[in-house]
């Protein structure tokens, strides 16, 4: 512990011995006693976030796709989907109609109640954290949870766990408000929050309490909420997985990895690395304009929905979160990617570029949700293409496609996020693929270098000391 720290300590004991409440004293003293009971009740709070959030857009789903369009996506096994078929859809015409709808809603009630919760949410969390002493307005968590909801329910290509994470963060910031916790507990709090929310709702538990330390800086971790991330992310995926099973979001991997093949994986990361630091380039390029452009921000949205939606007119696989196509990407279910305009290869080809304008049109313009989801997504289609050559040239390094578009997941936004540690183990975790990690080590490290300092959390920092959390120390 700092020095601030053990000021606090004793100035607790004190107080709790005064007040003649021992339980007081106790919390005071004793760091992983204080968070353990903090980071079990973050859990909860984590858990029924990612439950909630889950719930709500599965309705809106039902609402904008289901009875507007007639649509219906392909689900990850893990979230209940079978992968027997692909995208069904009535009215094709009514996509940009349905994404149009919703950014136009979710601008209205965002621009109306809370502004700063547009766009990806764990940026947010990070820039509370450095910036406000992890204070969160109350009213954003529940615009937040709306406002995403709309967002993907209607088609757009957004993310669950930002809202999850903004969710979850938000009620933890105002519990520790109302426990008295001092700024340097309340940012720890958010921070645990984020990774267990995210950790919960990817049930991912391991790897969500990584990103909780790793995602706030560029090349630095927070270790001081490790422990606490742990607990909170492990309790949060237990509330979680309770309710919708604790089947990985993309099922069981049980292929086996082959090391003469580790050099390929050097050329997916270079791959990847060049690609995460394009889905930076384009998203940002996307936002700033819509930034500068003298309109409504109320209108902004709905703009940006429905180019998101003619693009999803010509390739489908970008609507949403992209999770179900990149479990399908993962089994090589080739016959399921359709387009009513273009022929199977040059779909394969452009994917991977048309989810990332897609996403940037989305939540760019100024719609809410997240960019995990999407980078995960991105990153699938990129191993599937690669996958594909690799096999062309190569078959007997390369029989299937799947350890590619696994590995890709990790080290496109692994690279893109600047957590690939926390990136990899939530892959796995998500794949149950941990035989891959030589591969995905090699592949993960690659990208981070040639990504350089490109991120997709400008709120991040480079170190410890470049964060206005730790002036001073």
């Amino acid at each position: 512990m700092n020095v601030s720290e053990t000021r606090g300590v004793n100035q607790g004991i004190i107080v709790g011995l005064k007040s003649r409440r021992p339980w007081r004293a106790i919390w005071a003293s004793n760091y992983y006693v204080k968070w353990f009971i903090l980071g079990s009740l973050i859990g909860v709070v984590a858990g029924v976030s990612a439950l909630v959030f889950y719930f709500t857009l599965k309705l809106m789903e039902e609402l904008f796709l289901g009875l507007i369009v007639g649509a219906s996506m392909p689900e990850p096994i893990g979230g209940g989907g079978s992968l027997e078929t692909g995208f069904k859809v009535v009215n094709y015409w009514l996509i940009p109609v349905s994404t149009t709808l919703g950014g136009l809603l979710s601008g209205l009630i965002v621009y109306t109640w809370a502004p700063e919760a547009e766009g990806h949410g764990t940026d947010a969390v990070i820039s509370a954290y450095h910036r406000l002493e992890g204070r969160i307005r109350r009213r954003i968590p529940l615009v937040k949870l709306v406002a995403s909801a709309v967002t993907i329910g209607s088609g757009g290509s957004a993310g669950g766990e930002g809202p999850t994470s903004q969710l979850s963060a938000g009620v933890g910031s105002a519990i520790a408000d109302l426990l008295g916790l001092p700024p340097e507990d309340r940012r720890r709090v958010v921070a645990v929050s984020m990774g267990a929310g995210v950790g919960s709702i990817f049930k991912a538990p391991i790897g969500g309490a990584v990103l909780a330390a790793e995602v706030l800086y560029k090349r630095d971790i927070e270790y001081e909420v490790l422990f606490p991330a742990f607990l909170a992310s492990a309790v949060g995926y237990f509330v979680f997985g309770s309710v919708v099973g604790f089947t990985p979001i993309f099922g069981y991997y049980t292929g086996g990895f082959n090391p003469a093949g580790l050099p390929l994986f050097v050329v997916l990361g270079v791959v990847d690395g060049l690609l995460a630091v394009l889905y930076i380039k384009i998203f940002y390029g996307v936002h700033d304009s819509f930034k500068k452009w003298r309109v409504s921000n109320y209108v902004k949205p709905a703009v940006g929905g429905l180019l998101a939606g003619l693009v999803g007119v010509l390739a489908p696989q970008v609507l949403g979160t992209g999770e179900g196509w990149a479990n399908l990407a993962e089994l090589g279910r080739l016959d399921l990617f359709t387009s009513p305009v273009l022929p199977l290869t040059i779909l394969l080809v452009l994917l991977p570029f048309l989810k990332i304008l897609a996403t940037s049109l989305t939540i760019g313009s100024g719609g809410s949700g997240g960019v995990f989801a999407p980078g995960i997504a991105i990153g699938a289609l990129v191993g599937l293409d690669m996958g594909l050559l690799f096999h062309h040239l190569l078959p007997s390094l390369a029989p299937d496609v799947a350890p590619f578009v696994i590995v890709s997941m990790i080290s496109l936004f692994g690279a893109a996020s600047k957590a690939p540690l926390a990136v990899m183990l939530m892959v796995v975790e998500m794949t149950g693929s941990y035989q891959l990690l030589p591969g995905a080590m090699i592949a993960a490290a690659t990208a981070y270098l040639v990504s350089g300092d490109n991120t997709i959390f400008r709120a991040q920092v480079p170190t410890r000391k470049d964060s206005p959390a730790h002036a001073g120390e």
